[in-house]
């Protein structure tokens, strides 16, 4: 796990080149230069409406990676940006820079330089980082502070990933996955659980429980380290935290602390669940005040979903938030594009699209889409249309997908989305399948063009489908759609 070294305040930004530049990340961190009037040039490998977005803006894009874009800018680049994990470091690009004499830096290092002065509030974790970090900045803006930020996915109301605010706190997701969280300096850091994952990267959960105790050392003097105290992992985390004289909040339900010495400064006090959401009532108590009774409502389900509105209230009241607007901001959160988006309804069956990529966000999902159906009382059942991302990841936790995947009433497996890794011989998406309920409506399906069909043979009027995992999947959404209206078109026609 070697480091670039790097330091705050070493490169000159005044012109920019970056690879791999529509990515969710590199996109926003493109956005917010382009604000701040740097030239800014790129490549990626595809046409997409991030790359068309930031053409609009006055970026000068190439699809397609080779050496010449260094000159896009009419003179070469003062640095070059990558996401180490997605681009080869075989990039023609890349290496033309390095041959120039071209600083290369990684998007975590730029990100640290442009939330340079800010008050950094960063959101870290294994599951929930863009959701609580979205429910922050919404609640921040309905505060009237202007936060600047970085999301990994689009907020639906302001519709962007990225913006450079007037105010003085700087929002963004700090990235365990190749430990770039510790290039940051925050003010306040939220650990929302911790479970071992990207063990490609760090190969033993040891070393992935070490990343969030340095990244708690990385909080500057004053700032606060804020957990979730339903997670034991978290929870460990900030006592050991502590034990070194850093200041510890927690968040969760009114038991949770038990058994802690770290303080409950956001408790669930209420917690009805509705067909549209939740409504939640909690108990603030910020360091040297007294507690504040607050009340709030939000529009997407799940226990999950009410945790990560406590991270963003409590963050958001240390970052100097009042706390009745940060409540306003909540129950105004309309959502992250694919995390539970409802994508339309067709047929009688509505479609939700969500990134859940782990085992226990699948879970989460699946069981807040229960939560969902359960509380309308019809008798909906719940469909999933799964495509797993990585083949290191399905193989480390094919029996965990398998489990979550049995939340649903019937389900169709795609088969594994590699992304960065190459194919391993004989590992397919049946290792999960095969340790599914047998009397479980089970579809494995290969063929990506299928997928849709299959997930319309399940579904009945009434039904839930959720499209589900961090690769392609999303397209699928859009296609059941269609074919939903084609067959309810033709049972029209057939009438």
């Amino acid at each position: 796990m070697t480091e670039t070294p790097y330091t705050v305040g070493s490169v000159d930004l005044s012109r920019v080149h970056m690879v791999g530049i529509g990515g969710s990340g590199m996109s926003g961190l493109a956005r917010i230069l382009l604000i701040r009037d740097a030239v800014v040039t790129g490549s990626d490998v595809k046409k997409s409406t991030a790359v068309e977005v930031l053409r609009t803006m006055g970026a000068t894009i190439e699809i397609g990676h080779k050496a010449e874009n260094l000159e896009l800018g009419g003179e070469k680049p003062t640095v070059v940006v990558t996401s180490f994990a997605a681009i080869p470091q075989d990039n023609p690009e890349l290496a033309a820079a390095r041959a120039a004499g071209i600083p290369v830096i990684r998007r975590s290092d730029l990100l640290a330089e442009l939330m340079d002065g800010h008050r950094q509030i960063l959101l870290a974790g294994t599951h929930g980082k863009t959701s609580t970090t979205s429910m922050a900045v919404n609640a921040l803006q309905q505060a009237g502070l202007d936060p600047s930020f970085a999301i990994g996915g689009q907020l639906n109301r302001a519709g962007t990933n990225a913006h450079s605010g007037t105010g003085e706190a700087f929002v963004a997701e700090a990235d365990e996955s190749d430990a770039s969280l510790l290039r940051y300096s925050p003010t306040v850091a939220v650990i929302t659980n911790i479970e071992p994952d990207h063990l490609d990267y760090f190969q033993t959960p040891e070393r992935y429980y070490q990343v969030f105790d340095d990244f708690a050392d990385r909080i500057v003097e004053g700032g606060y380290l804020v957990v979730c105290l339903e997670d034991e992992h978290a929870v460990a985390t900030a006592q050991r935290a502590a034990q070194r004289g850093i200041q510890v909040l927690g968040y969760g339900g009114s038991d949770a602390a038990v058994g802690t010495d770290v303080p409950c400064a956001a408790e669930v006090l209420e917690e009805n669940v509705s067909a549209t959401g939740a409504h939640v009532r909690v108990r603030l108590t910020l360091p040297e005040q007294g507690p504040q009774e607050l009340s709030y409502d939000l529009h997407i389900p799940g226990h999950n979903m009410v945790l990560n509105s406590l991270a963003a209230l409590l963050a958001g009241a240390l970052a100097g938030g009042e706390p009745d607007a940060l409540a306003a901001g909540l129950t105004d959160f309309t959502g992250v594009r694919r995390r539970f988006e409802f994508r339309g309804e067709a047929g009688g069956v509505r479609v939700f699209d969500d990134y859940a990529h782990h085992p226990t966000e699948v879970s989460a999902v699946l069981t807040a889409a229960r939560e969902k159906v359960d509380a309308e009382g019809k008798g909906a059942r719940v469909i999933a249309c799964f495509q797993p991302h990585l083949y290191s990841r399905t193989m480390k936790f094919d029996a965990e997908f398998a489990q979550a995947l049995a939340l649903a009433d019937a389900a169709v497996v795609l088969d594994i989305y590699g992304a960065r890794e190459q194919p391993v011989e004989g590992i397919t998406s049946r290792i999960i399948t095969d340790k599914m309920p047998e009397d479980m409506p089970v579809i494995f399906e290969p063929d990506f063009s299928e997928a849709a069909g299959d997930a319309v043979s399940l579904a009945q009027p009434g039904d839930v489908v959720l499209t589900i995992g961090a690769g392609t999947i999303t397209y699928v959404a859009g296609e059941i759609l269609h074919a939903l209206e084609k067959s309810a078109d033709q049972k029209g026609k057939d009438v």
